[in-house]
């Protein structure tokens, strides 16, 4: 019995099929878009809300700064960002951040000041860390210049004031050794074996190529290179005068004497 071939008729359904599909499917993802955007802008209400609600706890609490931050976040929303791009409305807002918009330009020009004074901050103590030093040590060193009656700053605060120095390239970046973060503010990416001895000297403040040898199993002449690498680069201080030369973090070096004075 012979088969009869597909007919011009079951191509035309066929095409009428795929393009209802294709429509259905078009008309979803702007049903789905559209109901997103209205949540986003619920969502941006509340925000508002909270925000002046709570505006006093976000300028003076870092750490309710920062919780507020993560919220922003959570939504997708970075409230340092400017918002001029995201309309074209021409309002007085149109340009300045959403922390400008909702809290006005305290909590905005609190973290661009801070910004500043990071830079000058690394400026100073690049020949003593060459260019890397740890947030919390960072942050250290920005309390002690303080003014009475200024807002306490957190690390999340040193951070975020980090990011906002993205358009000038890659010279300030936020970098993770170990479980510990770091400022860097020269334009150098440390290459995986600086790393790893960047990170077995927090756990002493110092390493020694032997330390390394057994730790790490690297052989003496990779563990020899890689610290003097970051010794050449400032990022380690080395004493001379310990039977096995020891290789010593400078912030840790700087806190044991801040220390030391204290208590003497």
């Amino acid at each position: 019995m012979s088969r009869k071939g597909v007919g011009l008729a079951a191509f035309d359904r066929s095409r009428l099929t795929s393009a209802q599909f294709a429509s259905h499917g078009n008309s979803l993802r702007s049903s789905d878009a559209q109901a997103l955007e209205t949540q986003l802008s619920v969502f941006r209400s509340l925000l508002q809300q909270f925000a002046q609600t709570h505006a006093k706890d976000i300028r003076s609490d870092p750490a309710f700064r920062a919780q507020f931050a993560r919220m922003c976040t959570a939504i997708g929303v970075d409230p340092l960002a400017s918002s001029s791009s995201a309309g074209s409305g021409g309002s007085s807002s149109s340009g300045s951040s959403l922390w400008a918009q909702l809290l006005g330009r305290s909590v905005n020009d609190f973290y661009f000041e801070l910004a500043v004074r990071v830079v000058e901050v690394c400026g100073a103590t690049r020949g003593e860390n060459g260019g890397l030093i740890g947030v919390r040590e960072l942050r250290e060193r920005l309390g002690r210049g303080r003014m009475e009656g200024a807002p306490e700053v957190a690390d999340d605060d040193v951070l975020r004031a980090v990011g906002t120095l993205k358009p000038l390239g890659s010279s300030y970046s936020v970098i993770r050794v170990g479980n510990r973060p770091y400022i860097r503010s020269v334009p150098k990416e440390l290459n995986t074996d600086q790393s790893s001895v960047l990170e077995a000297v927090q756990v002493l403040g110092y390493v020694t190529v032997s330390m390394l040898m057994v730790n790490i199993r690297w052989a003496r002449a990779r563990a020899q290179t890689a610290v003097d690498d970051l010794l050449g680069e400032g990022m380690l201080w080395v004493d001379k005068q310990a039977p096995e030369w020891e290789y010593w973090s400078p912030g840790f070096m700087l806190d044991v004497d801040g220390a030391t004075a204290v208590g003497g």
